[in-house]
């Protein structure tokens, strides 16, 4: 049995049911999950954490994202491409992947993650070149190396430049090939019981790079099996267009008529949806990652987040590839997705809070948990905790549920717990050797990119 207290909270912001702000909190955790919170708790543990001057959260949970993509970041060739160009050209690099960049890339991208505050990432996976390898086993012990807890997707693609899509023969695979692998990681890799560290989606890439039935026979499997389905979908124009010219219909109501609706399905962006659509997703319960920095950096326009949270359309919060916002920081997306949608909204937009909402209980209703997303007793012991007395944070915490969202946190988080684990500490990662890493990477990725 291991056991973490963490005394005195000077402020313990839960994102539960009743939202409560507790002040000299402690929190007890065994084995993992939080047993009690009250305050003076007289109770013994292997750890003992003084948190007299911190702020604490709900570890934030990352609800899309592209980690091998920590390795072709910051090109200056696609800096100021849009998204179909941008795909085009980066696919020339992706089609090298490998174990070795796999792994790398996760540490590094999932560790940056850590150090600000998240402690659940979904990644989506859908580059698999021939013969690379067990990729999403690869991504999980990573992620069990860092000590992360990880969503997994059996992402696919099988239309290629040849059939009017858009990525190279290399990196396609057939339907019957597809299915089978999605099968088997299922089989290995998913977890489905309370608190789990490893759980598996369905992931076709998009409705532009994956056939009718390779989205229909990807729905009819995840539901056989009791997973999630996730895509990209209504991110950009010229997909809009894309479809219309060779579907003769906007892209929902296609994924619609393939079995792509429900509380099971969320997308990736959902930036062009009209009224309709949004009452669609909030009549059947489908949800809506938001990605904020991506959307912007690739011109893609914003996502009508102050419409879905009156409608009730599900929405968490997400960072998406590195290569489309060349960062990993769920705490950077959260302010940037506070303070554009008061750019775009004014009074209609999110405050502070309900951002920090979407990036802990939303985007855990995203990935079907109600085990993470809020510091409450029976729930995972994820957190993260910030100290209140930072240059940077003087005369602003009075309100701790809105300010990383008005102010901001800059640099690394002091502690991220996952799952009653220290793993960042002052700010640096405790499960591994982060110089090594980076070194590691960077060596690796120099030698993908000049390939």
């Amino acid at each position: 049995m291991s056991t973490l207290l963490i005394k005195n909270i000077a402020q313990l912001v839960t994102c539960d049911d009743s939202d409560r702000v507790l002040t000299n909190a402690d929190i007890y955790c065994q084995d993992g999950f939080i047993k009690r919170i009250g305050q003076g708790l007289d109770v013994a543990a292997d750890e003992v954490i003084d948190a007299s001057h911190m702020l604490c959260y709900p570890g934030l949970v990352n609800t899309h994202h592209h980690l091998y993509q920590v390795f072709s970041r910051n090109l200056p060739q696609v800096q100021n491409m849009e998204l179909f160009d941008w795909l085009k050209t980066l696919y020339e690099i992706w089609k090298n992947l490998d174990q070795d960049v796999i792994r790398l890339s996760s540490l590094t991208g999932m560790g940056e993650l850590m150090k600000h505050g998240c402690t659940t990432c979904f990644d989506h996976h859908y580059v698999f070149p021939a013969n690379a390898g067990d990729l999403i086993g690869t991504q999980f012990a990573a992620a069990d190396e860092l000590g992360i807890r990880m969503y997994c997707s059996r992402g696919s693609m099988d239309l290629s430049v040849k059939d009017g899509g858009l990525p190279p023969d290399s990196v396609v695979q057939t339907v019957d090939e597809i299915m089978r692998d999605s099968a088997r990681c299922i089989e290995t890799y998913h977890d489905s019981s309370y608190g789990a560290m490893h759980r598996v989606a369905l992931a076709p890439c998009s409705p532009f790079s994956v056939s009718a039935d390779l989205l229909r026979q990807s729905a009819v499997l995840a539901r056989q099996y009791g997973v999630r389905l996730h895509t990209h979908l209504c991110e950009t124009k010229d997909e809009e267009r894309f479809m219309l010219e060779r579907e003769g219909i906007r892209p929902l109501e296609y994924m619609e008529r393939l079995g792509w609706i429900g509380d099971d399905v969320w997308y990736a962006h959902g930036i062009h949806f009209n009224d309709e659509e949004l009452r669609v997703l909030a009549k059947t319960g489908t949800g809506v990652a938001h990605c904020p920095i991506s959307n912007m950096k690739l011109s893609s326009g914003i996502a009508r987040i102050p419409e879905m949270l009156e409608l009730g359309v599900p929405v968490g919060l997400a960072v998406d590839g590195s290569a489309s916002n060349d960062g990993s920081s769920l705490m950077e997306e959260l302010r940037v997705a506070y303070l554009l949608h008061r750019l775009n909204s004014s009074r209609q937009a999110p405050s502070g809070y309900d951002i920090l909402k979407l990036a802990t209980r939303g985007s855990a209703r995203l990935l079907g948990r109600d085990d993470i997303g809020q510091l409450a007793v029976g729930k995972c012991a994820d957190l993260f905790m910030i100290d209140s007395r930072r240059l940077e944070l003087v005369g602003s915490c009075i309100d701790a549920k809105s300010v990383l969202g008005t102010v901001g946190v800059r640099g690394a988080v002091d502690y991220t717990v996952i799952h009653g684990r220290v793993t960042v500490k002052n700010g640096h990662l405790t499960t591994v050797d982060e110089e090594k890493v980076a070194f590691d990477a960077n060596r690796k990725c120099m030698e993908y990119l000049n390939q």
